[in-house]
């Protein structure tokens, strides 16, 4: 039996989440055969991880419209286009019906261990490019595979590498041996386990984004009912007039009053904000613990320590493929430019696909949150359009591939965490814009996407 072409094998994409599961179906609207890799027993798993957390963008927003086209024959239809969904709304009124229409093309508790050329290690150049790629898994029972592939498209986030607490990018003193009361994740307060976990009790709250300002006001809310509760929250930098973003004059309503909650939480005595304090070092005052600056400060004793300092990518499985990385971010070299957080925010990046997302190594691309490496926004709209423009290239349609096929509203649209249950707030102010003033730096939730559309 001859062994079949590069050109017949499936495309493998890596990650079951909003934007690998737009993938797949841009592949299949182009004739291609995909196999969706999900680390976890379901798809979405990710962005069940943060269930009850609202996006900042609506619906209309985070469905891609080639899934939309799938699902249609099944009866499904999008929610309300105007309304903001949970990751659990996300997950299950989208994401997994998404992946179920999928059916055979989608493989749970796989996860990635190794991507390479077959039979060429990263120094071996001789008919590289002509070799498939091979895949190795390991499965829920501990066994090994195999796989082969003509293209490997890398969904898989960073929802699992979160940053550590230490300024220098690095874990801080003590903090591995402090886990057990440290969190890096926004706590869900309904949960009665994680609501007891933080009630009448002291917590920190490390980090200057939207995941920050989103376990402040959880937290605000808990202690208008748990007397003792408080909060202190801990900034790498000082606090100026963007902190808190664009408050009544962002029109994205849904994180300028995110951002309202966590200031109210301040002026309320619920949280005091410490400034330019780096953490070097946790230490131990009995049950508690203590934060220790670089600068030698010590802050009052805490019961529990959120730390909230954005994602990175895990690379650790790619080390056999050759990848042009920049080296800040850690994103594709052609795209770092156009998503340095120091330059732009979510609604100055424009459109972007294959042509950004190309590296030395052709047949793999990292898209979604994992194409932005460090940086830390992200628009779910995006992650369409880079998957739509590669399943483009990959079934040789060049011209479709470098056409920019979306548009994005005036405001540009974040994707992340966001607090979006009081729908009075939704109504659009005339003033500003997404990016009408420096903003603070937003975490996305991609998968998670998202990658959360993070």
């Amino acid at each position: 039996m001859n062994a079949p072409t590069t050109d017949q094998l499936p495309v493998v994409v890596i990650g079951a989440g909003p934007v690998g599961l737009a993938a797949a179906a841009h592949l299949v609207e182009r004739g291609l055969e995909p196999l969706v890799l999900e680390a976890g027993p379901t798809a979405a798993t990710a962005v069940r991880n943060w269930a009850h957390v609202r996006l900042f963008s609506p619906w209309a927003e985070v469905t891609d419209p080639a899934a939309e086209k799938l699902l249609a024959p099944t009866g499904w239809t999008r929610p309300d286009g105007a309304t903001y969904p949970t990751g659990a709304d996300w997950a299950e009124r989208y994401l997994q019906p998404l992946a179920d229409v999928l059916e055979g093309k989608v493989r749970y508790s796989a996860t990635v261990t190794g991507v390479a050329r077959a039979g060429r290690d990263r120094i071996v150049d001789a008919d590289r490019d002509q070799q498939p790629f091979t895949v190795h898994i390991q499965t829920a029972d501990g066994g090994e595979e195999r796989l082969t592939a003509r293209a490997v498209i890398d969904a898989s986030g960073t929802w699992s590498i979160p940053g550590p607490m230490g300024a220098d990018g690095l874990p801080a003193l003590g903090e591995k041996a402090a886990a057990a009361q440290i969190s890096y994740r926004v706590p869900d307060l309904k949960d009665p386990a994680v609501r007891a976990r933080y009630a009448g009790r002291r917590t920190a709250v490390i980090g200057s984004g939207a995941s920050a300002f989103t376990a402040l006001a959880y937290l605000a809310d808990l202690a208008e009912d748990e007397p003792g509760t408080h909060t202190t929250w801990v900034l790498r930098r000082g606090i100026g007039a963007n902190t808190y973003g664009g408050g009544e004059a962002d029109q994205l309503p849904a994180r300028g009053a995110l951002g309202l909650r966590a200031k109210a939480a301040v002026e309320a005595g619920h949280a005091d904000a410490v400034t330019g304090f780096r953490t070097q070092a946790v230490e131990r005052d009995g049950d508690r613990l203590v934060l220790v600056a670089e600068d030698g400060r010590r802050l009052d004793p805490v019961d529990e320590a959120i730390v909230l300092t954005g994602f990175r990518p895990d690379l650790s499985f790619l080390s056999e493929v050759r990848l042009g990385l920049d080296e800040r971010l850690q994103a594709p070299t052609a795209l770092a430019p156009l998503i340095d957080p120091n330059v732009h925010s979510c609604g100055t990046v424009y459109p972007h696909g294959v042509n950004e997302l190309t590296h030395p190594e052709q047949g793999i691309h990292l898209v979604g949150m994992k194409s932005y490496g460090r940086a830390p926004t992200f628009l779910a709209m995006t992650g369409y359009e880079q998957v739509r423009s590669i399943a483009a290239a990959i079934a040789g349609d060049r011209e479709a591939a470098e056409r920019v096929e979306l548009t994005l509203p005036e405001t540009g649209v974040c994707g992340g965490a966001g607090l979006y249950d009081d729908h009075d707030a939704a109504r659009s102010s005339q003033d500003g814009g997404c990016c009408a003033a420096p903003a603070t730096l937003h975490i996305g939730t991609g998968a998670p996407s998202t990658s959360g559309g993070r």
